[in-house]
């Protein structure tokens, strides 16, 4: 990984200052917010923000983006290893991308992935050692007792909470109706909305991104 990042650092030009500085400004900001969570608030408390449809509430979890879950102990230690090998070859991609003079755009967006990823894979191989639980407690940033749980075991902090709109399915709905609806449920984190915003403004600006390529392509 450290090789990694070096190839984004060498022969800096303006694509790579900018991917850089993508990458740098989530990340902080990914960090600053889940270390200021997790050394104020305790799991399960929150803060209301806007009326009933915005809340800072504390949550960990174990698994995936959005707070879904991956079983087990050793479904988490797999799933974290995965996550490293996955963004080392999203940077690997990164730097290739950018060599190759990708649009400016495309190369934002795969900074904006490996970005969020990132993000919550420090979450997952640093935050047990460095962290105790937060369990009816404000943690504490690296305790004398040691922290919750064992290096690639961390949990993910999660907090941003939008319940913008609560009521019920119709009833003629299949298998929910009459059940109680809320939208939107999950709690999650920067990192996550990091990586959505990527996916997104790929998937929003693919034609762009081709088009271009293909003008590069013909100019050779």
């Amino acid at each position: 990984m450290a090789l990694l990042f070096g190839g984004l650092f060498f022969r800096m030009n303006r694509k790579s200052i900018i991917a850089t500085a993508v990458i740098l400004v989530i990340l902080l900001g990914d960090q600053i917010f889940k270390i200021w969570v997790k050394t104020n608030m305790y799991l399960g408390q929150e803060y209301q923000i806007l009326g009933n449809w915005f809340y800072i509430h504390f949550t960990e979890n174990n698994g995936m983006a959005f707070g879904m879950e991956f079983a087990g102990e050793y479904g988490k230690l797999f799933l974290t290893l995965f996550r490293v090998l996955a963004v080392s070859g999203l940077l690997y991609y990164l730097i290739k991308i950018i060599r190759e003079g990708a649009p400016t755009g495309f190369i934002i967006s795969i900074a904006m992935i490996f970005s969020g990823a990132m993000g919550n894979i420090i979450d997952s191989v640093f935050y047990g050692v460095i962290f105790n639980d937060s369990y009816h407690q404000i943690a504490s940033f690296f305790p004398e007792s040691g922290g919750y749980s064992s290096l690639f075991h961390g949990r993910v902090v999660d907090m941003l909470y939008f319940p913008m709109y609560s009521g019920h399915y119709p009833d003629w709905f299949p298998f929910l109706g009459g059940d109680p609806f809320l939208f939107f449920r999950p709690v999650f984190n920067i990192a996550d909305t990091s990586i959505s915003l990527g996916v997104g403004l790929i998937v929003l600006f693919q034609n762009d991104h081709l088009s271009q390529k293909e003008v590069k392509k013909s100019e050779v």
